[in-house]
């Protein structure tokens, strides 16, 4: 079952001063998830990963194009961001609560979700108290606080050290296995995609067009080995080496 419908024929932001054209972010850009699914978008840095976000998100609705929700995905959707964005004169604790339905037993929900990312005895702790790794599980389940059908992710692990960014995806992944819920999870790092992802759309520069699809049909097992990841990338991600102009010279 299709989730999320993306027909973007162009998004353009304005133009400066002197009538100068504005930088078109994404052109000609086409794909569908299902329900459930795992998608990370993959490409460069500036290529208009963000910018795809925030129009399935409808933070922004200036573009050309069409992108469609199923009802289910439309009344539920949450968005991690590249930064935390917490509130800081909330607790972690209070940060979460924000994003919990008043019907729900909010003291019971908000210790579950952070137990479940692991900084439960932080919950009285301000932001400024927390380092960034915990900031981010803070924004997790936040994320979660909303039940989402559609979770949107923005390079959410980012600036962390390895072992921290690894730590993350784990839980990521164990929540969504409590708490099912279709993905698209924007990235610019191969190994993370590869790790987390049903399927993987690798996105040109700007303009931004999908140049290809990729499923990845690996174990979890597999997914966790270094080895198998790095031939995964290099068979599937890894651009083919230029040949060799002798013929042509």
């Amino acid at each position: 079952m299709t989730a999320v419908s993306i027909n973007i024929k162009a998004k353009r932001y304005p133009g400066g001063a002197g009538g100068k054209p504005g930088h078109l972010a994404l052109s000609g850009t086409r794909f569908e998830v299902s329900q459930n699914e795992f998608v990370c978008v993959l490409g460069p840095s500036g290529c208009g990963k963000t910018t795809l976000l925030n129009l399935i998100a409808g933070i922004d609705t200036s573009y050309d194009g069409k992108i469609t929700l199923s009802a289910a995905l439309s009344q539920s959707l949450a968005y991690v961001f590249q930064t935390p964005r917490l509130l800081p004169w909330r607790t972690a604790a209070q940060n979460v609560e924000l994003a919990i339905d008043r019907g729900a037993s909010s003291c019971s929900s908000t210790m579950d979700l952070l137990a479940a990312v692991g900084i439960e005895k932080f919950a009285a702790n301000y932001p400024g108290e927390l380092s960034l790794g915990m900031q981010r599980r803070v924004s997790l389940a936040r994320a979660f606080a909303r039940r989402p059908s559609l979770l949107l992710m923005d390079e959410p692990f980012v600036s962390l050290d390895p072992d921290a960014a690894q730590e993350l995806r784990r839980l990521l992944k164990q929540m969504l296995a409590q708490r099912p819920a279709t993905i698209i999870f924007v990235t610019h790092d191969h190994r993370e995609a590869v790790q987390l992802a049903d399927r993987i759309i690798v996105m040109s520069s700007a303009p931004s067009q999908v140049v290809k699809q990729v499923p990845v049909l690996l174990r979890d097992n597999q997914r966790n080995d270094a080895a198998c990841v790095d031939e995964f990338i290099e068979e599937n991600l890894t651009e083919p080496r230029q040949a060799e102009q002798s013929q042509s010279t």
